[in-house]
């Protein structure tokens, strides 16, 4: 998929092959079509595909057809999965984390062979004692329900053993990646230290090209340390959120906030390379001491960073700011692909230039999504409709093309979503989902639409957008396209939109 978690993971994935000698193809597909498109053009040459962060979601054997003695390896984050593909024991593979829980139904409640209803149903009419044909059928349901059990359980823990695999390779490089996407902070942390491990003798003294990584506590501020302290400041999402940036008396908040900190405005305007040396060594107590007085106490978050070079430090944020905008960027240099290849070449050492690419690029998509944000907020572009908020973006509007990429609208959802929650007075808004849309393509007539859970503190935000969509299209025929691997954006014309989203309302409410 064309995402940054399976670029990561297709990074690894690189390697490990690389070190086994092993050949591979690899194809990156953005939805449901190139990923047909592509096996159609591979079943005859390969038996074994190995899906990352796609294929989950659907009856795989369903779409494809592939024959009897191909084999699916699938390590998808998207959810729910299909209930077949958790069933099905030969040709598809899952690797999931162990102690994931799945949510899946017994396989009883959802298959039963048709012989065996029949067995049954005589049973019952007959009105008779259970005779000894269904007590034989029942003691093997209950031990096939047991080996399947069994064999869940085996492949949980092959698949963690296939998840720290890259763990055992002695690369600093491919664990920095693992850091991109996995959340465990523990975990991670015993292998950092357990990379950086080494003697203080000059013998075993690591050269200053080596990698370094080490775990540390840094600011929410995005891409910092490669653009200004002030310009971090006014497009982060938590600080203009907090702040209310789109309002005259947000940007004097910001003023009496550096003021507070006691640093002048000459220096957090320039880049953050140049700032002086004494203002930069204490500025994260400063900065983190005066947030928790206008009411940021979590500006402070657990990262971290590589360091190679003199000059050379990256946190684990800037690179997914980097290789997402490279991924997404709207500047047609040849193939489809293109994109999806710069952005794998940016995570190599060897590639600054590309990365550094990247990086300007991500500063451009975050001022695009906070003049946005700013824009939708003064306008009041975000209603209500009852059962979720809903903003729709307008043709002409200023870096509206961006925003018809997925990616760059599900981080405008979210960012919008978290300055309205801040801005508005309406508690029962506060707890709303978010529903955006913005022009596709014109000339089709096609909006892209995602929808996004509430803001709210729990961790686990689940959406469920994805069945609505698909059921509110059926009820009112709208011509829709659910072509991405995330089921909760779609594709729909233009024409169609106000009675989709009366069915959504309908249904929702």
């Amino acid at each position: 998929a064309s995402d940054v978690d399976a670029l990561c993971a297709c990074k690894i994935l690189q390697a490990l092959f690389q070190c086994d000698h092993v050949q591979y193809t690899l194809v990156p597909v953005s939805g449901w079509q190139e990923l047909e498109t592509a096996f159609l053009e591979h079943k005859d040459q390969f038996k074994y595909f190995v899906f990352i962060n796609c294929g989950a979601n659907v009856d795989l054997l369903e779409i494809l057809q592939p024959e009897e003695d191909t084999y699916f390896f699938v390590c998808d984050s998207h959810r729910p999965i299909n209930v077949v593909n958790v069933y099905n024991e030969t040709q598809v593979k899952l690797l999931v984390k162990q102690g994931d829980d799945l949510d899946v139904p017994a396989y009883d409640d959802i298959f039963r062979d048709e012989e065996d209803e029949e067995e049954l149903s005589e049973d019952e009419s007959d009105g008779s004692e259970p005779s000894d044909k269904r007590r034989r059928f029942e003691e093997e349901v209950i031990e096939r329900t047991a080996r399947r059990r069994q064999r869940r359980e085996w492949e949980a823990r092959r698949a963690l053993c296939s998840f720290t695999l890259s763990f055992c390779f002695p690369f600093t490089d491919l664990l920095f990646l693992r850091m991109k996407y996995v959340t465990d902070i523990g975990v991670l942390q015993r292998h950092v230290s357990r990379h950086n491990h080494r003697n203080e003798d000059e013998e075993n003294s690591l050269s200053i090209d080596c990698m370094r990584i080490a775990f540390e506590y840094d600011l929410r501020l995005a891409l910092y340390q490669h653009w200004s302290l002030y310009e971090s400041l006014c497009n982060t999402s938590y600080t203009s959120a907090n702040l209310k940036l789109w309002s005259v008396q947000g940007q004097k908040r910001l003023q009496e906030f550096l003021a507070d900190m006691g640093l002048p405005l000459k220096q957090v305007k320039q880049k953050f390379n140049s700032m002086d040396m004494s203002l930069k060594e204490n500025l994260r107590e400063m900065i983190e001491e005066s947030a928790n007085k206008f009411g940021m106490k979590d500006l402070r978050v657990q990262t971290f960073s590589i360091h190679f070079g003199f000059k050379n430090k990256f946190l684990a944020s800037d690179i997914v700011y980097a290789t997402a905008s490279l991924m997404e960027s709207i500047e047609k240099e040849g193939p489809e692909t293109t994109n999806f290849i710069k952005a794998l070449d940016s995570l190599s050492r060897g590639n600054l230039d590309k990365l550094h690419q990247g990086l300007d690029l991500a500063k451009k998509q975050l001022c695009a999504i906070q003049q946005t944000v700013a824009s939708c907020i003064c306008t009041n572009l975000v209603i209500s409709q009852g059962p979720f908020l809903y903003c729709s973006l307008m043709e002409g509007m200023p870096d509206v093309k961006l925003f018809s990429k997925p990616v760059s609208l599900c981080l405008l959802s979210k960012y919008l979503l978290k300055s309205f929650v801040c801005s508005t007075k309406n508690k029962r808004c506060k707890l709303l989902p978010l529903i955006m849309a913005a022009p596709m393509d014109v000339e089709q007539g096609t909006v892209i639409m995602v929808g996004i859970p509430p803001e709210t503190e729990s961790s686990d935000k689940k959406n469920f957008f994805g069945r609505a969509f698909e059921k509110a299209a059926d009820s009112t025929n709208s011509r829709t396209l659910h072509n991405h691997f995330d089921m909760s954006i779609i594709e729909l014309k233009t024409e169609d939109r106000s009675k989709f989203l009366d069915a959504l309302i309908s249904l929702l409410s």
